[in-house]
């Protein structure tokens, strides 16, 4: 069965039309991905770093369940661009189950990964998150307060009004900018 989807897609490569020859591309992509499931826990596991990310950012394209645990346990690596990665790619599911493992990740003790899960839960458009990333508004960390105002406006709860009116005193412009841009995708 995989064999005739393959063929398919290979003869799509073909296409007079460039959307379809890329669309065909991502979709064989996606199906290496799936065949060599296996091969990416593995290297998840036993590769080198740089085999390692790869094997992650392979995982997105991944959409079978398989892939949760696995990501969810490269949240406790010592690696903090491992766990970053992981949480971009999770953040990117936007699976509901794991909210609550980023979540923990916003006291992670490296900045760049407090950033990256900002990012991520803004994926999630909960609005129960809102409280978790309203603090991180007034972060030292300017990337951290900038990630944590983009989340809140692709959240768009109205919840986050109050915080980011507040931002637009921030002393940082880039936090204001974002701030402007959240409050104008708010639900009314």
């Amino acid at each position: 069965m995989l064999d005739k989807r393959r063929k398919a897609l290979v003869a799509a490569l073909k296409d007079p039309d460039g959307g379809v020859r890329r669309a065909a591309a991502e979709a064989l992509e996606r199906l290496e991905s799936m065949e060599s499931l296996d091969a990416l826990f593995s290297a998840l596991q036993s590769g080198s770093r740089g085999a390692r990310i790869k094997a992650i950012y392979a995982l997105e394209k991944v959409n079978l369940p398989q892939v949760f645990p696995p990501l969810l346990k490269l949240l406790g690596d010592p690696d903090a661009d491992i766990r970053a990665t992981a949480i971009q790619i999770l953040g990117r599911k936007a699976h509901p189950k794991t909210i609550g493992s980023l979540v923990k990740h916003l006291e992670d003790p490296v900045p760049a990964v407090r950033v990256h899960a900002a990012e991520a839960l803004g994926h999630f458009g909960d609005r129960r998150l809102v409280p978790y990333l309203t603090p991180l508004l007034k972060a030292g960390d300017s990337n951290l307060a900038c990630n944590a105002i983009r989340a809140l406006g692709a959240i768009g709860a109205k919840e986050a009004e109050e915080a980011l009116v507040a931002s637009l005193r921030d002393p940082r412009p880039e936090a204001r900018q974002e701030a402007v841009r959240a409050l104008g995708e708010l639900e009314l």
